[in-house]
């Protein structure tokens, strides 16, 4: 564990204590600033490697060649793949899904990153599991029509306002790296815990306070850490199956009409996502409708 910022008490050593059992090994580390949680973890993993060139791959999109490398040009040490959880009060330069700037303010937001081992049969889901995972822990198991919290496939945790509308909670960057021959995942969470000025969002701006309004970030890495690890776990034993059912719950796009930047899908209704978890999209309307799967990391897409 590292020692605490002074003016924030995140109780590091309570969040080890919980962890440990299900991660042996982890170490728990709090900063006061980073450029971006998922950065440093990657680059440490890289540094264990020997290979400061070593690609970082989304689930999904592992290279043959990574699954077979055992090759350790520097050998490793014991805790070169042990877990790790590092939380940033402040980000100055967070990233989301295709390069974009996640904003955030010391003590108004939550940033972390979680870093593990691990060796699925099939990566694909990931992030709509882990999102599962923190809408849950946020706001407790889907019950009725319509929890608050819903999931825009496939990384993004929404405060719902209404049928198909909403506000943008949080979002999650998944990454991986090889280190020697087992496959790091690296899982970034960032979540607005209060109100905070920021530049314009297309999306809109949700804060957790207006669930919990005695709501803090570290109260609120309290409530997620242990089912975020329990959930990469199981994910790891049983993939997207374990979670698909409850992602539908709250599958913010079903039924929604969207668009997207494919130049061949431009636009189509939502409907639900597939076993692996990529995101089925109707085109037309009766007989002559047709399916598509659209992947993730291939779209950006928005509600119309």
């Amino acid at each position: 564990m590292s020692p605490e910022p002074n003016h924030l008490p995140w109780g590091a050593e309570r969040l080890w204590e919980q962890l440990q059992p299900l991660l042996p090994g982890i170490s728990v580390e709090v900063v006061a600033r980073a450029d971006s949680t998922n950065t440093q973890l990657i680059d440490r993993a890289r540094d264990y490697s020997g290979r400061r060139d070593q690609p970082v791959t989304l689930p999904g999109t592992l290279d043959a060649r990574d699954r077979d490398d055992e090759r350790s040009p520097h050998g490793r040490r014991t805790g070169d793949t042990q877990p790790c959880l590092l939380v940033a009060e402040q980000q100055t330069r967070g990233r989301g899904r295709h390069g974009r700037h996640w904003q955030s303010t010391a003590g108004a937001s939550l940033t972390f990153s979680l870093s593990l081992p691990l060796a699925p049969r099939d990566w694909s889901g990931l992030s709509l599991a882990v999102g599962v995972a923190l809408a849950e822990a946020l706001d407790g198991p889907a019950a009725g029509p319509g929890p608050r919290l819903a999931l825009k496939w496939p990384n993004d945790l929404w405060l719902m306002d209404g049928p198909g509308q909403g506000r943008k909670l949080g979002g999650v960057l998944i990454e991986t790296v090889m280190v020697g021959s087992r496959r790091m995942a690296i899982v970034g969470v960032g979540l607005n815990v209060l109100p905070q000025s920021l530049r314009e969002l297309s999306t809109g701006y949700a804060c957790l306070q207006e669930r919990q309004p005695d709501i803090t970030a570290p109260g609120a890495l309290q409530q997620v850490a242990v089912p975020l690890a329990q959930a990469l776990l199981a994910f790891e034993r049983e993939g997207f199956a374990a979670f698909a059912e409850r992602f539908a719950q709250r599958d913010l796009l079903r039924g929604q009409p969207i668009t997207t930047t494919l130049p061949e899908l431009p636009e189509g209704v939502a409907d639900g996502v597939a076993a692996d978890g990529a995101l089925r999209m109707r085109v037309g309307e009766g007989p002559g409708a047709t399916l598509h799967l659209v992947s993730s990391g291939d779209v950006s897409v928005r509600l119309r």
